[in-house]
């Protein structure tokens, strides 16, 4: 590094280093640079009548009233056809120990291959819905496709909630309780994910 690239201060008897960073232009694919994102898989019913398992990492929740969740979906999947076919899907939220799951779930297409079968995923069955929820999941949302808005090569599907579950113990009124035993897949690149580091920061308050 540069010597004008940073300074050394001196506040309360410690030494802090203050990086100068330069803004340089970004040769990469831009999205990226909001990565690594919570990743849910979805799951829904299709015209081959079998159920489907994709994940999803382009995931938002998008209102309160009605309760609502946003996901962006690539026309060209056949999870896009699915929802097309028949409007609702379980949001599934895996944990670390879905993570093998998560990435072969996204490695091939339900036109070719029964997911479930394929990589022997147990089931169960969704309360509000017709599409099952995946029996190991942190959370499972039960959500009915209440609209869409093109963007790009994408959509984006709006699923109303309808129901939510979550596996016992591991949340509670401020979410899932991140820790040794639970966390979050954070999608980066390709094979790789992350997890939340579970130190808790508080900002200054004013």
């Amino acid at each position: 590094m540069r010597k004008d690239n940073f300074n050394l201060s001196v506040e309360s008897n410690k030494f802090h280093l203050i990086f100068l960073f330069t803004m340089e232009t970004y040769k990469g694919k831009f999205y990226r640079l909001i990565h690594p994102r919570p990743t849910i898989i979805l799951g829904t019913i299709c015209p081959n009548g079998r159920v489907n398992l994709m994940p999803a990492s382009w995931n938002m929740p998008s209102s309160e009233e009605p309760p609502t969740i946003a996901v962006s979906v690539y026309r060209e999947t056949y999870t896009y056809e699915c929802l097309k076919y028949h409007g609702e899907a379980t949001i599934n939220v895996p944990g670390v120990d879905m993570l093998d799951l998560t990435y072969m779930l996204g490695s091939c297409s339900g036109r070719d291959v029964d997911k479930v079968k394929e990589f022997k995923v147990e089931l169960i069955e969704s309360e509000k819905i017709k599409p099952p929820g995946i029996k190991n999941s942190l959370a499972i949302y039960e959500g009915k496709v209440i609209g869409t808005l093109p963007a790009g090569e994408c959509d984006i599907f709006l699923f109303e909630i309808l129901n939510v579950k979550v596996k016992e113990g591991v949340a509670d009124e401020y979410g899932l309780r991140i820790g040794d035993n639970v966390n979050l897949l954070l999608h980066g690149a390709g094979r790789v994910f992350y997890l939340v580091y579970y130190k808790k920061y508080f900002a200054k308050k004013k």
